[in-house]
């Protein structure tokens, strides 16, 4: 899809109320993975902007209005989502005492399925946040802050143990190159990330921008 078209399903989207977090209900945890995994489905069938709310309803057997209640709108449920079908936690839930272990660690939460489909979701969702400024500041607020804070976390914990100069000007874009390798495969290559791939990625430059031996 277009961005011109993409933008014209978006004007022509009905608005969505949003209530406020205090009327929030009740919810169980296996009610809610329920609800995100159908969310991801959905996604993966007709993407965010043919997405709606009665859709997800449907699906997990649920009513709009408590939908509303708990999530607010499209763009925070779907963001949540995405942040429970992430393997595994944030990256500094990894402590293998090695930078390079924890970045293989990380690496290998997800098989090479599970990175096809997550890189053929995030492509269709990153073309979405260009033209939706809700989900672009939903996926900041719910997985690349987050992320990208406890990417700091594992970095300072190499800095401590030596592995890393606090002073290296690549420090900052850890998370750049790390989402630039997942995301340039496809583009470059045409074929999707898999494990070998990232983790020769990693040692060959990731870690070398960092000052980390490889052998």
């Amino acid at each position: 899809m277009t961005e011109v078209a993409s933008k014209g399903a978006a004007s022509a989207a009905p608005v969505e109320p949003v209530l406020a977090p205090g009327r929030r209900s009740r919810i169980t945890p296996e009610r809610e993975a329920e609800l995100y995994e159908a969310v991801l489905d959905l996604l993966r069938e007709v993407g965010y902007d043919a997405l709606t709310m009665d859709a997800v309803a449907a699906r997990t057997k649920s009513s709009k209005a408590t939908l509303y209640r708990q999530w607010g709108g499209k763009a925070e449920l779907v963001a949540k989502a995405v942040r429970h079908g992430k393997p595994g936690g944030f990256a500094d839930e990894v402590d293998t005492g090695s930078l390079r272990g924890d970045l293989h660690a990380l690496t290998l939460r997800s098989d090479d399925c599970e990175m096809e489909q997550n890189s053929a979701l995030m492509r269709g969702l990153a073309m979405a946040m260009h033209g939706n400024p809700d989900l672009l500041r939903a996926f900041k607020d719910h997985l690349i802050e987050p992320e990208m804070a406890a990417f700091r976390r594992v970095l300072q914990r190499a800095i401590d143990r030596g592995e890393v100069r606090a002073d290296n000007p690549a420090i900052d874009y850890v998370m750049h190159m790390m989402i630039g390798g997942f995301a340039a495969r496809t583009l470059i290559d045409e074929r999707p990330p898999t494990q070998a791939f990232l983790l020769s990625y990693i040692d060959a430059v990731v870690l070398p921008a960092l000052g980390v031996p490889t052998t």
